[in-house]
């Protein structure tokens, strides 16, 4: 039992990782330097959290963006 428990866990885990991935070849982050994508997420991640209007304004381009997705 605990292996599975483990080994699913691992999966779910290389899940997320591959769904990130594809995010940033989607929006075609793939092309820029692994640093510079580090730093736009780390720059992303700080103002979000501590400002609620940003966090919406972000997750309206998102979704806009996902929206264009499906066209």
């Amino acid at each position: 039992m605990r292996r599975s428990s483990s080994s699913d866990a691992r999966k779910r885990d290389t899940r997320e990782k591959i769904e990130l991935g594809g995010l940033i070849v989607k929006r075609d982050c793939a092309t820029r330097s692994a640093r510079c994508c580090s730093g736009l997420l780390i720059d992303g991640q700080r103002a979000p959290s501590e400002d609620e209007a940003e966090r919406t304004r972000l997750s309206a381009i998102g979704a806009q963006a996902f929206g264009r997705d499906h066209e």
